[in-house]
């Protein structure tokens, strides 16, 4: 048998469950109205840039998932749906690097050094955004990542102020899948609350306009 305290400990887990799924379809929604689906670009214009969000690297080479991002930021870049792309990633320290390999990764492919912005302290999806409208200064931005990840980027850049839309990579089935959305369904929970507050992003630091030369953020 339960007491009254073990009682009113369960009653209030549940409730936490409750309000936590009601703000994780909450945010699937606000992001899901933004995703553009079956490679129809033809809505976009007068885009600032898109933005690619780091998954990894394995050694110099970019980790299955960010693979895929990179590869469909390429292809929106070549699409014309924007002149810039942000490589957003963790660069917080010298020997774990992700935004030069992106940076690389789009080079070697033929996109100039100057429409390649690397965003080196895009330590979470939140910072990545901030910085992209109070760094970049931004205004209209394509957000590249898989779609489980999508809905609560989207949300967090319109949050923040911009006019964000996304357009997801799935061509394979990633390894830690449902790891990876059970974390997705706490970090959509968090963030939330995240965007009520709007903190600082880890690193803000002196403007560096989207509009301008790439190669300002090499280092």
């Amino acid at each position: 048998m339960m007491n009254r305290a073990m009682r009113r400990g369960l009653v209030a887990l549940i409730v936490l469950a409750a309000l936590g799924l009601c703000i994780n379809f909450y945010v699937i929604a606000c992001g899901n109205s933004r995703i553009v689906r079956d490679g129809d670009y033809s809505g976009l214009s007068d885009v600032d840039c898109v933005i690619v969000l780091g998954a990894g690297i394995w050694g110099d080479e970019p980790s299955p998932v960010l693979a895929d991002r990179l590869a469909k930021g390429l292809e929106l870049y070549e699409a014309g749906v924007a002149p810039k792309i942000i490589m957003s990633g963790d660069h917080g320290q010298t020997d774990y690097d992700e935004v030069n390999l992106m940076k690389s990764y789009a080079m070697e492919r033929g996109v100039p050094s100057e429409d390649v912005f690397m965003d080196h302290a895009g330590f979470s999806t939140y910072d990545s955004m901030y910085r992209a409208k109070h760094v970049f200064q931004a205004r209209k931005v394509v957000i590249v990542t898989q779609e489980y990840h999508l809905f609560r980027a989207v949300y967090i850049a319109n949050r923040l102020g911009l006019e964000a839309y996304g357009v997801s990579t799935d061509p394979r089935i990633y390894g830690g899948e449902v790891h990876r959305e059970v974390r997705e369904v706490l970090a959509r929970d968090k963030d939330l609350f995240k965007c009520i507050v709007k903190p600082k992003s880890t690193y803000v630091g002196d403007p560096i306009p989207i509009s301008g030369d790439g190669n300002a953020t090499n280092d």
